[in-house]
């Protein structure tokens, strides 16, 4: 047989998408749908659990994954959307959410885990390889292709998740495994459009009383050693060398953020997908930006158990807030629109000029790692900003907020007057009294020295005064 003979023949065990009643839509079309709201529920799944990460590195991984998981959503709604009539948010049947239902009521963190990386991860990659197998190479290759780079990014959760339970060995609950397994075979083992029978799917969670943690966790030892900030604020205004320790322990704190957006993902579910995947890449650079700080810590030899790892909020604890895992209160669009706002708006655009002027000192002063840290921020943050003007409005909107019109003149206010609070507590901080022998001082001029040893400036001397930490 010839090669052009054999290249005209069928292709084994080929599935073709379309039969005699097909007038524009295949087949694939309505299971790229089903792929797609299993795909966004494993997005909210992480969201649900992820607070639930104590260890650094996980932390880190997980946030990693919510961008990457985000980006499987996003190539299978380009592809629906190749199609003729492809409708990415066209409803889908009742029994996926069902089977995301269930993945999300675990009975444990550490069954939710397995859960999600494990059983529910597993039906849906099995089925993308199923079809990749059975697909005509040629007339469906881009889907081919595009779940070819889907499974790719699986592949590398699959070596995480791995090595996470060697970390953590586990025995998912017999009882949870089994009730997924059903769903899943419910579903068809998701190899095709799955009818809709009755009332549509409603994005994972909504219809159960599943509650995010109050505050996300930690290792037992996250407290600083000592409270050094006192003299961090009063030298911060005149030292360089206070000035890269506070950003590199500063940007550390920033992995706070995304652990508090993983509540933005799981609250706003009424939000376009749009949102969703803006606030998943707003969330992986902070994590990457706490992680830049610590990195920059580890390399003046200064460690996390040293310098500590405390939660932004203070939930009632005067010694620097507690961990409190219980169930939080869920998010509204109006309290949505205000976290955004005061982030987007505030938090971010107050430190722009104060990060720009350490970037040139520590460039100056022959730090380029440290200058390279300032500079990846304000890069970043600039593009927050400018979700935030994207999608205040949006929240505007579902939270019902009067007086969005002035948000700019709000934030112009608010960030003025953040400005005038760190005036007058740097005014009173530089009257209070520092003392050689307390032990704060002590570890603070230690940590300055471990710092200056690994990288000295070449303008620690004679750099000249800076702007004031604004918040």
């Amino acid at each position: 047989m010839s090669a052009l003979t054999s290249s005209s023949a069928e292709e084994p065990n080929l599935a073709v998408q379309i039969e005699a009643s097909t007038k524009t839509k295949p087949k694939t079309l309505f299971l790229l749908g089903d792929w797609q709201y299993v795909e966004r529920s494993l997005h909210r799944l992480m969201a649900a659990w992820g607070r639930y990460f104590p260890d650094w590195e996980d932390k880190c991984s997980l946030h990693r994954h919510v961008w990457e998981q985000s980006e499987c959503v996003r190539r299978l709604r380009q592809r629906m959307e190749e199609f003729v009539g492809g409708k990415p948010d066209a409803a889908v049947s009742a029994k996926l959410e069902r089977l995301a239902n269930t993945v999300l009521l675990a009975p444990s963190f550490q069954d939710a885990v397995d859960g999600i990386y494990a059983h529910l991860t597993h039906a849906l990659v099995k089925s993308y390889l199923e079809y990749i197998h059975h697909a005509h190479s040629v007339h469906d290759a881009p889907t081919i292709a595009m779940l070819h780079e889907i499974c790719t990014m699986k592949e590398q959760h699959r070596l995480w998740f791995h090595d996470f339970r060697r970390r953590h060995p586990h025995t998912t609950d017999a009882a949870y495994v089994a009730v997924i397994n059903r769903e899943v075979e419910s579903c068809g083992r998701l190899t095709a459009g799955l009818p809709i029978e009755g009332e549509p799917a409603k994005p994972c969670g909504v219809a159960t009383d599943f509650r995010l943690p109050r505050s996300s966790a930690r290792t037992p030892h996250w407290k600083p050693k000592h409270d050094i900030a006192l003299y961090v604020r009063q030298d911060f205004e005149t030292s360089i060398e206070t000035r890269r320790l506070w950003w590199a322990y500063a940007y550390m704190l920033e992995m706070n953020l995304p652990d508090d957006q993983l509540r933005w993902i799981y609250w706003g579910h009424f939000m376009p997908w749009a949102w969703h995947q803006d606030i998943s890449r707003h969330l992986w650079d902070e994590s990457r930006h706490g992680d830049s700080g610590y990195s920059r810590l580890k390399d003046f030899g200064i460690s996390m158990d040293e310098v500590g790892f405390p939660p932004y909020q203070k939930l009632g604890d005067p010694e620097g807030g507690i961990i409190d895992l219980g169930p939080d209160e869920p998010l509204t669009a109006k309290d949505l629109y205000e976290e955004v706002y005061l982030i987007g708006m505030v938090a971010e655009t107050v430190h722009f000029q104060v990060k720009n002027e350490s970037y040139a000192d520590f460039r100056d002063g022959g730090d380029m790692e440290s200058a390279e840290m300032m500079l990846f921020d304000v890069i970043d943050e600039t593009t927050h900003v400018q979700y935030a003007h994207r999608w205040l409005p949006v929240l505007a909107e579902f939270g019902e907020v009067t007086d969005h019109p002035d948000y700019k003149k709000r934030s112009s206010r608010d960030r003025a007057k953040c400005e005038a609070e760190s005036r007058a507590h740097h005014d009173g901080d530089l009257a209070k009294p520092r003392d050689p022998a307390d032990p704060a001082f002590i570890f603070y001029q230690d940590l300055l020295a471990r710092a200056r040893k690994a990288r000295p400036l070449t303008n620690a001397t004679t750099c000249p005064p800076r702007q004031l930490m604004p918040m």
